[in-house]
């Protein structure tokens, strides 16, 4: 039940938003009604208890304009420096109103000058403008760009937008990003400056000298701005008493370097006493002697001593944030692509939150509820005797990201219990280090070399900025050099590799991470044999499958071993669509496994400069952790019974790939396929000088229908010869010139099919040209649409590979494919371009359940689906995909759909009410009755 109170805790926050916008929807007069709506706000919404205190109203503010008295801030809180103008809503937001010395001001612009006349120490962070109808918020750390907008009828789905109002975490996050990004810049431009002076800048030793070199340098510059060496200019001192450009600088670095290196007692007496001053690190991270450090020009002194030292503090970053940056930064491969990239702690939480965060969480403050100090000490202390305990492994731990952020969300817990068991008092007489979690409980496996030193070193930062937290709040000093923990990240295949050599799999309490997103067309030769070596030759379809499936069966071989493992991935959302579902699912959950909640298909943006947006799923899995089933989709969470590979809400089913229908109904195949190297394809204007210099080939041209042709109706035209006689071919000498570039282009072909179709260069290698009207269906379609749409052509128009036909459908065919039901069995068994629909014949249309409709019923059916077609023809200038992005826009046509679907869904016997997830588990319910498949 508390699991169920802390996941339905959003829903309930959405439901009083709702009740907020009702309540206020028509209301809006400034001077009566400000304070009202506010408070409401703060303590409905955001469940502020007290939101009197929370807020000031009315706060006297000196401006340049009044010479005399104050102007007056409608609303100020002081926790999150929010500045509120608030208007009355007849007043439009970009509407100037005369001010007392004349001038002419928006709300925004007069919200400005208030916020010139508070004292720096209130400065507002964010300016809100508000009309009771619509929120602005401006950012004031971008004071001139647009503003969010957000409308009071949105905020039941958008209330999230302004929790910045009453949380500052927001705040902090948004700085350490950008202090992370100016450091990924800084080390960035080392990076260039050092390449430069490298004799042999390719070579793959120098390459990875640089990169240690590089990791070195932070490790100094973190080391001197967050107190880890005596002072906070220890390092920059050293380096600024050489010479740059001399060997010097050079020099001196390699002695430092030895020096931190080595223990203090084992070090030569008689350096100079700058370098005996350095404390001894450990840990390995200089150990390694065999590095090439070219010599320090002026302008590399001057980056290092002055934009990395003077000018920069490196305290302030986030290591879980820089960790990624750092890595992308240098890696040549990610440097290509000129973006620095970093997975986002938002998204690393929906990963390690569900997975045992949250139950963390609800723990302890559980024990902060215990009435008796003694118990409550008791168990505080047990909880973190618990917390360090827990063992984490990140089998593709990049850059240490997801390792980091766990390491140092757990800290925070401890810190928090420790204050419980010390009850804020200072550790009197001998020193006690009260810290417990180390990052020694933390391993994982990364390939890259050079990202292995930088996951270590984002491990070490976090460790050292959390223990400046315990030493804060209990007045202690402890000390973090030399590094007493040891990272546990080893450089290796992880797919090649055998786990328990990097941790006793009895040991372990969660798997977690991100492997690589591959999919199983562009991987490469020797990634396809990684994956052949985890699951065996013999396992299904493999060839078929993404890369990341690789882990979820080493997972799987973990938990049989020990069943106590509970395990979360982010992967690729392929792996829950199509044909890849009953490969990989259907065996993984005859072993055992079961999918304990899930993140439905959502955007990873796991870059900065430059989004990356990947379509991601996250699927938390075990073999014998009972729990509530969860499933998370936006801002909404579903508690389910069971969670199938589809992540929807019902039994274990499998639509696996078939040759032919399991209903009786026409079957369907792709269009031609002509492999012409696009000889034989015109665009209107191609079409048209092509005649003009050879009439006699027009009778011989016919329109061209792919996906996109069809979506958009603009057809190509397509130039079929195979028909002609070849007396009249002779007489045509561009067609012949069309008929030769054809045949060359197949004899050039590697595959020895298409040499063999040279012999028919005026053929398709598949033709597939109806002799009636036939029903075209285009492969791929938009996310956005609610319908795939589909219609009737005419035997004279040819259609592409990229489309599917059925020969021989009818108006009932058309009906029950273009509702409802077959579109929502088709989001969820389809496989997916990108976020777009891929229909497929042998996995969407073969498996599909058919209605057992009655004559009655399939009449009806033919009639709803003519008038669609009836309601398209009024907008002969719309394509279908104007039409059908913005249906809403076309009323008679929704209407249409509405009737169609409601016939559609009276044949299954389906309730009107419906929703899409329920229409699906019933078609699973039919396909498994005509299938009589089990797991």
């Amino acid at each position: 039940m508390r699991e169920e109170r802390e996941m339905a805790k959003k829903s309930n926050q959405a439901v009083s938003a709702g009740a907020f916008v009702e309540r206020w929807s028509c209301k809006g007069y400034e001077k009566g009604e400000t304070q009202r709506f506010w408070l409401d706000l703060l303590q409905s919404v955001f469940g502020v208890s007290n939101p009197t205190s929370f807020m000031e109203f009315e706060l006297p503010v000196k401006t340049i304009t009044k010479e005399k008295g104050s102007d007056f801030i409608d609303a100020y809180i002081p926790l999150t420096k929010v500045l509120i103008e608030q208007k009355s809503s007849k007043v439009a937001l970009d509407q100037k109103a005369r001010q007392s010395d004349g001038s002419e001001l928006t709300p925004y612009q007069q919200a400005r000058r208030y916020a010139a006349g508070l004292p720096l120490s209130m400065a507002p962070r964010w300016i809100v403008v508000c009309n009771f109808t619509t929120f602005e918020v401006h950012d004031m750390e971008e004071p001139s760009a647009e503003p969010e907008v957000i409308q009071l009828a949105d905020l039941e789905k958008e209330y999230y937008r302004l929790s910045f109002l009453v949380d500052d975490t927001a705040i902090h996050t948004k700085k350490e990003i950008e202090v992370s990004m100016a450091a990924g810049r800084i080390i960035g431009d080392i990076y260039e400056a050092f390449l430069k002076e490298y004799k042999n800048p390719e070579d793959p030793h120098t390459l990875r000298s640089l990169n240690i070199l590089c990791v070195r340098l932070v490790f100094c510059l973190y080391a001197e701005d967050a107190g880890l060496f005596e002072g906070h200019s220890q390092f920059h001192d050293y380096l600024v008493r050489f010479k740059a450009g001399t060997g010097d600088m050079r020099k001196g670095l390699l002695e430092l370097f030895d020096v931190l290196n080595t223990p203090v007692e084992k070090r030569d007496p008689y350096l100079r006493d700058d370098l005996l001053a350095f404390p001894y690190v450990n840990g390995g991270l200089f150990a390694e002697k065999d590095i090439e450090v070219p010599r320090f020009t002026e302008h590399i002194a001057n980056l290092l001593l002055k934009h990395a030292s003077d000018d920069f503090d490196w305290s302030q970053i986030s290591p879980t944030i820089f960790g990624g940056v750092f890595e992308s930064t240098l890696n040549p491969e990610t440097r290509r692509s000129g973006g620095m990239h970093y997975t986002s702690i938002e998204n690393i939480h929906k990963v390690i939150d569900p997975l045992f965060l949250d139950d963390l969480k609800a723990e302890l403050e559980e024990i902060k509820a215990e009435t008796s100090e003694k118990k409550r000490i008791a168990k505080a202390q047990a909880f973190q005797d618990k917390l360090a305990g827990l063992k984490f492994f990140d089998p593709a731990c990049g850059s240490g990201n997801f390792l980091t952020e766990t390491f140092l969300s757990l800290r925070r817990l401890e810190n928090e219990a420790i204050r419980i068991i010390y009850k804020g008092q200072m550790i009197m007489g001998d020193l006690v280090n009260p810290i417990k979690v180390s990052i020694g409980q933390f391993y994982g496996i990364e390939i890259n070399d050079f990202a292995v030193s930088v996951a270590m070193t984002a491990l070490w930062i976090a460790e050292a900025q959390m223990l400046f937290e315990t030493e804060k709040f209990m007045q202690i000093s402890l000390d973090f050099l030399p590094l007493k923990s040891y990272t546990n990240i080893h450089e290796g295949n992880a797919l090649r590799m055998d786990w328990n050599d990097v941790i006793d799999c009895s040991s372990i309490n969660y798997i977690c991470g991100n492997p690589p997103f591959l999919g199983a067309r562009i991987m490469s030769s020797e990634q396809k044999d990684d994956l052949i070596s985890v699951f065996g030759a013999n396992w299904k379809n493999i060839g078929n499958m993404d890369y990341v499936t690789g882990w979820y069966k080493k997972s799987l071989e973990m938990m049989q071993v020990n069943p106590q493992i509970r395990a979360a991935l982010v992967s690729t959302n392929s792996i829950t669509q199509g044909e890849q579902v009953a490969n990989l699912w259907r065996p993984l959950m005859k072993a055992g496994i079961h999918i304990d909640f899930a993140w439905r298909t959502f955007i990873w943006d796991s870059e900065a400069n430059q989004k990356a947006h990947v379509h991601c799923v996250i699927v938390g899995f075990s073999c014998c952790f009972e729990c509530q089933r969860r499933i998370f989709e936006g801002d909404q969470v579903i508690f389910a019974s069971n969670i199938n590979g589809y992540l929807l809400d019902g039994d274990n089913v499998f639509a696996e790939s078939r040759q032919n229908p399991i209903s009786d109904v026409p079957e369907i195949g792709i269009g031609n396929k002509p492999i012409d190297g696009g000889f034989y394809l015109f665009s209107d204007t191609e079409k048209e000088e092509f005649v003009k210099k050879e009439p006699g080939s027009e009778r011989y041209f016919r329109r061209w229908y792919g996906s996109d042709e069809f979506i958009n109706r603009r057809p190509r035209w397509c130039l079929w010869l195979g028909d002609a006689d070849p007396m009249d071919l002779l007489k045509l000498p561009e067609c012949m010139k069309r008929i030769e570039s054809v045949r060359n282009y197949r004899l050039a072909s590697p595959s020895p099919g298409t040499v063999k179709l040279a012999d028919r260069p005026t053929h398709f290698h598949v033709e597939n040209m109806p002799g009636s009207n036939y029903l075209l269906i285009p492969k791929v379609s938009s996310e956005r649409r609610t319908y795939i749409p589909i219609g009737f052509m005419e035997p004279e128009v040819f259609s592409s590979d990229l489309v599917f036909i059925i020969q021989n459908a009818s108006l009932y065919h058309f009906g029950v494919l273009t509702s409802c039901v077959h579109n929502a069995w088709m989001r969820v068994v389809c496989g997916r371009l990108k976020s777009d629909f891929r229909y497929s014949k042998d996995i969407v249309y073969n498996n599909f359940p058919w209605p057992d409709a009655s004559d009655e019923q399939k009449a009806k059916i033919e009639q709803t689906g003519q008038a669609i077609l009836d309601a398209r023809e009024k907008y002969p200038d719309a394509s279908l995909a104007d039409l059908y992005s913005n249906l809403f826009l076309f009323p008679d046509l929704l209407k249409a759909h509405r009737a169609n679907d409601a016939a559609v869904m009276e044949a299954y016997g389906f309730r009107k009410d419906m929703t899409e997830p329920e229409i699906v588990a019933e078609l699973f319910k039919m396909y498994q009755k005509l299938t009589n498949k089990e797991i």
